[in-house]
């Protein structure tokens, strides 16, 4: 067998990718101090400034359009 080519066992490719993509943290505004908190999944939702329980999801910057009929 040839080891050209070859980047390793593919179980800990896509262990990486699945590790990869939980350790993204999304941002929210805290609704009492308006700070910004960034959580990753697991996380307690609390803000890390006052300890307000209510976190608003930003908005995005990616243009988003709908077709209406």
């Amino acid at each position: 067998m040839s080891a050209q080519g070859y980047s390793g066992n593919p179980a800990v490719q896509v262990t990486n990718q699945l590790v990869d993509n939980n350790s993204r943290s999304v941002e929210y505004l805290c609704g009492d101090c308006d700070s910004v908190v960034a959580l990753k999944r697991g996380e307690p939702i609390r803000c890390r400034n006052c300890g307000h329980r209510v976190l608003y999801k930003q908005r995005t910057n990616r243009m988003v359009q709908f077709e209406a009929r």
